[in-house]
C-alpha cells in the first residue's frame, strides 16, 4: 500500500512539471505575439517635435505656427484629394501602412534655454522621432544642437539666420531662405527700383535686434554690400537694440541722423511696431524700408498700425494676393483659416512646409528609423505646391536651394507681391511719401 501511494505521489508530481512546462511554454508563445502586437501599436502613430513661441513677446506669432502645423497634420492624417499633394491622397501615411502623424508641441517662451530643455524632453521622454521649430534663431540653435546630438532630424520652417547652416550640422535643415539670401535679394530689388523707376537709392541703414536673427543678417548686409558698391550703394548706418527694448527714441534719433534712402530691419512684431510708431512721430521718411523675415511679415503689422503700414516691403513666403493664382495654396488656407480665423502668411506658411517634409520624408523612407529619413531629407526634392519656386530641396548644408519668397509691399492694408515681375499683383510704390500727406 506505501508503495502504490508512493507510486500515485510520483505520477502527480510528474504531471505537474508537465503542465508547468505547457504553461511555460505557452507564456513563451505569447510573449512575443504580444511584444510584435506593441510594436504594431507603437507604430501606428508617429510622434514628431514642434518647439514654438507659445507664450512671452511672439506669443500671439507662436499661435499661428501652431495652427499651421495642425494643419498640416489634418491633410497628412485625413484625405484631401482637392489637394495636389502626396500625402494629401489617402489617410497617413501610406508607406508605414496608414500610420498617423502626432505633432508633440512645447513652448521655449523665447528662450534659447528653455528651447535646449524642451529638445531634450521631447526627444527623451516623448520619443518623438523628428523635431521642427523655433521661430526664432536664437531657439533654433540650441533645439538643433540636441538633435544633433541624439542623432534625430530637425526641419526648421522660418528659422533665418545664416549661421544655422553653416554650422556643419548633419541633421539640420531648413525651409526659409536665410539672411544672407534674403540681402542679396534686398539689393537686387534695390537695384530694380532705381533702373526702372529712378528711385535714387544709395544709402543703407541697418536696424537689428541684439540676438542671433538680428546680428547675423547686419553681418550679412556689411559682407553682401561690398558686391553692390559699385552700384552707388553704401551703409550709413548699423544700428543695433536690446532685444527687451521698451523706448526706442535714441535708436531712431541716429536713424534720422544718417538720412537713409533704405533702412534693412531685422526686428520682431512688438519692436517692429514700436519702430513705426517713432518713424511716424519723428517725421522719418526713408524711400524704402526693407524687412527681414519678423515682425513685417506678421499681418498683425498691419492690425497695430493701420494705414501706417502701407508702403512697408520686405520678402514673403506667401500673401493673400497670390491665393487666386495657386489653388493648391488657397485650399490650404481654406483649413488653416478655419482654425485661425486669418490668412496663412510667410512665416507661417514655412512652418507649414516643415511639418509636411518631415513627414513626407518619414513616408519616403518607409520608416522612422532617423538614418534614413535623414537620408530621404538629403537626398529627395519635395513637391510644395504652395510656394511659388513649386519644390524644396536641400543642399549639402542643410539649407533649401529653391527660394520661395516675393517682395511684397503693403498697399492699402494688402500685402501685393511687387518683385520679381512674374508673380507680381502690383506694381511697387518707389518711394515713401511723407508722413502728413498719408
Amino acid at each position: 500500500m506505501k508503495k502504490f501511494f508512493s507510486l500515485i505521489l510520483v505520477l502527480f508530481l510528474v504531471a505537474g512539471l508537465i503542465l508547468a512546462g505547457c504553461g511555460q511554454q505557452k507564456q513563451a508563445q505569447e510573449q512575443p505575439a504580444q511584444q510584435n502586437q506593441d510594436t504594431k501599436q507603437e507604430t501606428q502613430t508617429v510622434k514628431i517635435g514642434a518647439i514654438l513661441p507659445l507664450s512671452g513677446s511672439a506669443a500671439a506669432t507662436g499661435v499661428k505656427l501652431k495652427y499651421a502645423i495642425e494643419t498640416a497634420q489634418e491633410i497628412i492624417n485625413g484625405e484631401h484629394p482637392e489637394i495636389n499633394m502626396e500625402l494629401a491622397k489617402s489617410a497617413g501615411l501610406p508607406n508605414l501602412n496608414g500610420a498617423k502623424v502626432e505633432f508633440i508641441f512645447a513652448d521655449h517662451q523665447a528662450n534659447p534655454e528653455v528651447a535646449k530643455s524642451e529638445a531634450e524632453r521631447l526627444i527623451q521622454n516623448e520619443k518623438v522621432v523628428g523635431l521642427i521649430g523655433c521661430y526664432h534663431s536664437s531657439a533654433t540653435k540650441p533645439a538643433s544642437q540636441v538633435a544633433e546630438r541624439f542623432q534625430i532630424p530637425f526641419v526648421a520652417g522660418s528659422s533665418s539666420s545664416a549661421a544655422l547652416t553653416e554650422r556643419g550640422l548633419k541633421w539640420f535643415t531648413r525651409i526659409a531662405p536665410h539672411d544672407g539670401m534674403e540681402t542679396v535679394l534686398f539689393f537686387d530689388y534695390l537695384k530694380f527700383l532705381n533702373e526702372k523707376y529712378s528711385a535714387g537709392i544709395k544709402k543703407v541703414a541697418v536696424v537689428y535686434i541684439d540676438n542671433e536673427y538680428g546680428v547675423h543678417a547686419f553681418e550679412m548686409v556689411k559682407k553682401t554690400i561690398e558686391n553692390y558698391k559699385a552700384d552707388g550703394f553704401e551703409l550709413v548706418a548699423d544700428i543695433k537694440y536690446p532685444a527687451n527694448v521698451s523706448n526706442v527714441d535714441t535708436e531712431v534719433q541716429k536713424v534720422k541722423a544718417a538720412k537713409p534712402d533704405a533702412i534693412f530691419h531685422a526686428s520682431y512684431i512688438g519692436d517692429m511696431t514700436q519702430f513705426v510708431k517713432k518713424y511716424k512721430e519723428l517725421n522719418v521718411v526713408p524711400k524704402v524700408v526693407l524687412s527681414y523675415c519678423g515682425g513685417y511679415q506678421d499681418p498683425q503689422f498691419v492690425v497695430n498700425l493701420g494705414k501706417d503700414a502701407d508702403y512697408f516691403s520686405g520678402p514673403n513666403a506667401t500673401t493673400s494676393a497670390l491665393f487666386s493664382k495657386m489653388p493648391d495654396l488657397e485650399k490650404i488656407n481654406e483649413i488653416y483659416k478655419a482654425k485661425s480665423g486669418v490668412d496663412i502668411d510667410g512665416p507661417t506658411l514655412e512652418d507649414f512646409a516643415s511639418a509636411m517634409v518631415i513627414a513626407e520624408a518619414i513616408n519616403k523612407a518607409g520608416t522612422t528609423e532617423p538614418a534614413k529619413v535623414l537620408e530621404a531629407l538629403k537626398t529627395q526634392e519635395f513637391a510644395a505646391p504652395y510656394f511659388v519656386s513649386g519644390k524644396i530641396k536641400f543642399g549639402d548644408d542643410g539649407q533649401n536651394i529653391h527660394s520661395a519668397s516675393v517682395m511684397t509691399q503693403i498697399q492699402n492694408g494688402i500685402y501685393e507681391a511687387v518683385w520679381p515681375t512674374d508673380y507680381q499683383t502690383k506694381e511697387p510704390i518707389p518711394a515713401f511719401p511723407d508722413w502728413s500727406k498719408r
